[in-house]
């Protein structure tokens, strides 16, 4: 159903996993037009890939801190599935929020959890969710549409047509036109798969429309790693991209050099 959300809990400690289903609760007396569903729990990552494989959830809420592989590594390997759930880190270890959010978490909770910081995360995936169906119901992946985009309590519609580059900034996506910049939640893979047709990934943090490729330059340096530089100039914006090195031949093809 549409108004469900389905939760897989992953945490090694019982009585944290106790914890958030008691915060879901009582977040489900904060969202009344969203039926918070536990599908299942694991204590570690393998017990979670095997729920996984017999259950699709919406999102994973991972602890960091497991025997065996850890909740980041988990969140890469969700990250490769077809539909990957959403992800939401629920841990007592600050210090790996940036790496949380570069596998484009939606949401970093530290314990002990507030039930406010996990309704606002749970607010967060639902108005995604929402965008992403407004999006889906009139998108056709081989041409043109519009994003929707909150924003300042507005929803703007900016044609895709119009868009430069997507790209990864710790919790949203710059989305880049000529004249504005926006900020987007999501990710690029998500992106990427929706739009492989117009836009290309030329760095782990960003896609690029294949219409605005221009220039691909190799920059100047005095080892052999700075050499192996390269940046990419776009039609509609001054700034340079930083281009990845598997993804130099993509560029090169898609420019015809």
């Amino acid at each position: 159903m549409e108004n469900t959300l389905r939760i897989l809990l992953v945490d090694d400690e019982v009585l944290a996993r106790q914890r958030l289903r008691t915060l879901l609760q009582d977040c489900q007396a904060l969202m009344p037009q969203l039926a918070l569903r536990v599908e299942a729990e694991a204590a570690n990552a393998t017990q979670a890939l095997e729920h996984l494989r017999r259950t699709a959830v919406d999102l994973a809420l991972l602890d960091i801190h497991m025997p065996g592989a850890d909740g980041l590594k988990l969140a890469q390997a969700l990250r490769d599935m077809a539909q990957p759930p959403a992800i939401v880190f629920v841990t007592a270890h600050a210090e790996h929020a940036l790496k949380a959010f570069e596998l484009e978490a939606t949401d970093y909770l530290t314990k002990p959890v507030r039930l406010e910081r996990l309704h606002v995360a749970l607010q967060k995936i639902e108005r995604l969710r929402l965008m992403n169906r407004a999006t889906s119901a009139v998108e056709d992946p081989a041409v043109d549409t519009d994003l929707l985009i909150q924003e300042r309590g507005r929803l703007l519609r900016v044609p895709l047509a119009d868009v430069i580059y997507f790209k990864a900034e710790l919790k949203y996506l710059t989305v880049r036109t000529a004249l504005a910049s926006y900020l987007l939640e999501g990710s690029l893979g998500e992106l990427e798969a929706k739009y492989a047709t117009q836009f290309l990934r030329v760095h782990r943090n960003a896609l690029v429309a294949k219409r605005a490729v221009r220039e691909l330059t190799r920059l100047a340096g005095n080892t052999e790693a700075e050499a192996e530089t390269w940046s990419l100039r776009l039609d509609g914006v001054d700034e340079l991209l930083a281009v990845s090195r598997r993804q130099v031949a993509a560029v090169r093809e898609l420019i015809g050099t």
